[in-house]
């Protein structure tokens, strides 16, 4: 009996050690939210429940599968090593505590749960009428799409105009570790199948949108010294899920398409392109690209289906 009593107590040091000894393979797609199992809902691969994940995130809320803060402030990556220890051993428990059950199917992991804000797209529109709901999915898509690309090609820079400055920095250090580890991460036949909109809400500084973006991509990691291929598949296709929020300054209003209007830098005064840089090419301040438009603040993983 006490040979049994000691055995999992062992196994669960024996994961702790690994964690600590064993480098991480390189991260999958802008985030790491492409894996090597799939997790969320089922056939419609929406989910509602939360789970954590062994990479290093910030949490809006709850324990999801998360990176930024909706209300755009963000956290630094990571918890600690006592909340992975603990988090390695319920783990360890659960499992184990599962499989004395028996029967049943592999279990899918769920995904983060989704964001409910207080208010529809139609109250944004009323306060802001120039408000384009079509232009807003567009505008997600091609972000999405230049994420990936701007992963793919260690060229994160470029993505500081699209995000807040915490949730840039903390997947710019995600990034930072790939290129350390001397690993690509390949994000290839890249489609977004859909983006919805789904809630509108306000907090003291900002205004707040949640969308809901459904892509299928091929996603894999290479070693840049020997080419192999250390996580992912140049063949499988992933559908994903994820939950994006987006935050721009409390009652900014949308420009309309046709208005000849020019963003200023507000230390010089010169014109900004704010699709170019989020720096000012006269002055060199950074500007809080935020104060003109939406910028992502958060990134759920909802779900992930593998074909």
């Amino acid at each position: 009996m006490k040979k049994k009593r000691i055995r999992p107590f062992l196994l669960a040091c024996l994961l702790l050690a690994v964690l600590l000894v064993v480098p991480a393979t390189g991260l999958a797609d802008a985030g790491g939210f492409a894996g090597d199992s799939d997790y969320g809902g089922g056939s419609d691969w929406g989910g509602s429940s939360d789970w954590g994940s062994g990479s290093d995130w910030g949490s809006s809320s709850g324990d999801g599968f998360v990176i930024g803060n909706s209300d755009g402030s963000g956290t630094g990556s990571g918890g600690g090593l006592i909340f992975w220890i603990i988090v390695v051993v319920i783990i360890y428990f659960v499992i184990r505590a599962k499989g004395k059950k028996g029967g049943g199917n592999g279990a899918v992991n769920p995904g983060a749960s989704r964001t409910v804000l207080p208010m529809t797209i139609a109250q944004l529109k009323e306060m802001d009428p120039n408000f384009s709901e079509e232009a807003m999915k567009e505008k997600i898509g091609n972000l999405y799409i230049r994420m990936q690309d701007c992963w793919q090609n260690k060229k994160w820079e470029e993505m500081r105009t699209g995000m807040t400055d915490a949730l840039f920095n903390q997947m710019g250090s995600q990034l930072a570790a790939l290129i350390r580890n001397k690993q690509t991460n390949y994000v290839e036949r890249i489609a977004v199948l859909g983006v919805d909109l789904t809630g509108f809400g306000q907090d003291e500084k900002n205004d707040i949108i949640t969308a809901l973006v459904r892509t299928r991509i091929v996603d894999y990691t290479v070693s840049d010294e020997t080419g192999a291929v250390v996580s992912g598949s140049k063949t499988a296709e992933k559908f994903l899920t994820y939950e994006w929020t987006l935050v721009r300054t409390k009652g900014t209003k949308t420009v309309k398409a046709d208005a000849n209007e020019t963003a200023h830098c507000p230390n010089c005064g010169a014109p900004l392109d704010l699709n170019h840089t989020a720096k000012c090419e006269y002055c060199g301040a950074i500007i809080t690209a935020a104060e003109y438009d939406w910028v992502i603040s958060a990134i759920k993983g909802i779900s992930q289906r593998t074909s």
